[in-house]
């Protein structure tokens, strides 16, 4: 049966409307992940205010989609809206810093415990060949790629207990962590914990779940014992940033 020009024209922006929406929902995802990894690499610090204008320009879209995006970021506490000031990186308060280290103890150990019941050898065998690439990036890469391979052995770690929602969960927290430490840190250390985790992966191989929570417990102490959750630690970081771009 032949189509009306009305019928037609309808379907036409039916269908372009509908890839429109696609494409918006892509270039969203691309907007998220790149502001994500930005913040998770320490590029985009606490407190930096979010151009809107600027995302649009570079993402050729309109505010609005971006707005979506930062809304995500912002439901995932990596962003935060100021009333009549716009959109600026969060910056985690003491408890709430407090709070995090603590929820990412709880999970890690129940990670390993699905972990040793769940994770084949071979999978095991590849989470040990990233930490010799974590040891060749600690003897030869700066500090951006160490920062990115230590986070990316918890995740994968936590890939590893078939548990999605839980790998989410600690995703989640590992990146709102790397904002405490932006915002807390007080001594840099010269490792990525590649050491650690090549303890935690042989424990993992000998099926010895206490001595590998008694290792993530050990190396996550390490993390912590290099932030001072004091009352303006957070500020001094901040001045010390601004004072490092204008010096």
């Amino acid at each position: 049966m032949k189509k009306t020009r009305r019928q037609s024209l309808k379907s036409t922006t039916t269908t372009n409307g509908a890839a429109d929406t696609v494409d918006n929902d892509d270039v969203s995802e691309r907007i998220r992940n790149t502001l994500a990894a930005a913040i998770g690499e320490g590029a985009l610090k606490p407190g930096t205010k979010i151009l809107e204008e600027a995302i649009a320009e570079h993402f050729g879209v309109s505010r609005t989609v971006v707005r979506g995006a930062l809304g995500v970021l912002e439901s995932d506490h990596l962003l935060e809206r100021k009333r009549n000031r716009g959109t600026f990186v969060a910056e985690p308060s003491i408890e709430q810093a407090k709070s995090l280290f603590e929820a990412r103890r709880k999970l890690e150990r129940l990670l390993l415990e699905l972990v040793v019941t769940r994770a084949t050898p071979e999978q095991l065998d590849t989470l040990e060949k990233l930490t010799d690439e974590e040891e060749h990036i600690h003897h030869h890469g700066d500090e951006k790629s160490k920062t990115v391979l230590s986070g990316k052995f918890h995740i994968v770690l936590a890939d590893l207990a078939g548990n999605p929602v839980l790998t989410e969960m600690l995703s989640k927290i590992v990146a709102r962590l790397s904002l405490v430490m932006s915002l807390y840190e007080e001594d840099r250390k010269d490792d990525c914990g590649a050491d650690h985790h090549r303890m935690i992966v042989t424990a993992l191989k000998a099926k010895d779940l206490t001595k590998a929570q008694d290792l993530m417990d050990h190396h996550l102490a390490d993390i912590e014992g290099r932030v001072r959750l004091t009352e303006g630690q957070g500020d001094r970081h901040t001045f010390l940033a601004v004072l490092e771009n204008f010096s």
